[in-house]
């Protein structure tokens, strides 16, 4: 703990941040590239700007809650000052992807490449929020008995009602696409990329399969998602890969043939032009091997 603002818990085994809840009133910590290995969830209670993340950039506004992966590039620009809190959290300290069933929250808040990364918070969901963080920062700052447990509890309660709050505002961002077909286009989009993304790997691939011409296909991607559909597809490609890196043990040449590459090394630099490290360099950071280092 640095000052009334910052709580921190530090990982003593492996020295990274385990877990670290802060409040913010100007944007210094995020006006710049950030690649950090670890979850973020940025609360913004005042202002509102820009957010550059991977291949898109949209707008946010105040009452609205960010939510990044390990490693997703990310960037804030404010227009309007911005105040909010920030709760950061390691793999190490609580692994979304090993407690989907719990939280339900991967695919929701996390590594959903169809929706922008945020979320409107409601009154209901502040309300929420503010018991559950005002709750952290006491047990943050008097460590007792089993704090990490109680502080995953209220980490889960944080992520649950988020991801609860983002389902139920995906179908309205859905029905905002001009094109009165691009609905059940998108839907079949999502649906064939999940299908086939470890063999089909063309944006004419999927043009193909929903019978509509590679540039209609383009256009209504980019208008909707605001990236290419190649960059969909080699983001659920990551994400895959990301998966398999952190909770197995298998060889990444093993990963890159079972997501459709037989070159082992062009995977790599694939993998690398995503996410600027190397498939090993995020296994050894955040993944199996650290786990069982």
């Amino acid at each position: 703990m640095t000052d009334k603002n910052t709580f921190t818990l530090v990982n003593p085994q492996t020295g990274n941040l385990a877990f670290k809840l802060f409040s913010f009133e100007e944007n210094s910590s995020f006006d710049h590239i950030q690649r950090l290995n670890y979850y973020s969830l940025i609360w913004i209670k005042k202002g509102s700007g820009k957010v550059k993340v991977d291949f898109s950039e949209y707008d946010f506004t105040e009452n609205q809650l960010l939510a990044f992966a390990p490693y997703q590039p990310f960037m804030l620009t404010a227009v309007d000052a911005i105040e909010g809190v920030v709760i950061h959290f390691h793999p190490d300290f609580f692994c979304i992807i090993k407690h989907h069933n719990e939280v339900a929250c991967n695919g929701v808040l996390f590594n959903n490449i169809y929706e922008p990364p945020y979320v409107f918070i409601d009154e209901t969901a502040k309300a929420t929020f503010n018991m559950v963080i005002e709750q952290m920062k006491t047990e943050m700052q008097n460590p007792a008995l089993a704090q990490y447990e109680l502080l995953v509890s209220y980490l889960k309660i944080f992520l649950i009602t988020a991801s609860r709050l983002k389902k139920e505002q995906q179908p309205k961002e859905l029905s905002q696409v001009d094109d009165n077909s691009a609905p059940f286009i998108l839907q079949n989009l999502k649906s064939y990329i999940e299908l086939h993304y470890k063999t089909k790997h063309s944006a004419s691939d999927y043009a193909d399969l929903l019978n509509i011409s590679p540039k209609a296909l383009a256009k209504i991607t980019k208008n909707h998602f605001n990236k290419t559909l190649t960059d969909l597809i080699a983001e659920r490609i990551i994400i895959e890969a990301k998966r398999e890196l952190y909770l197995t043990n298998k060889a990444v040449k093993e990963i890159a043939f079972e997501l459709g590459y037989d070159d082992e090394h062009y995977f790599s630099r694939f993998f690398k032009n995503n996410v600027a490290i190397s498939p090993q360099m995020y296994r050894d950071t955040v993944g199996f091997a650290r786990g069982m280092s």
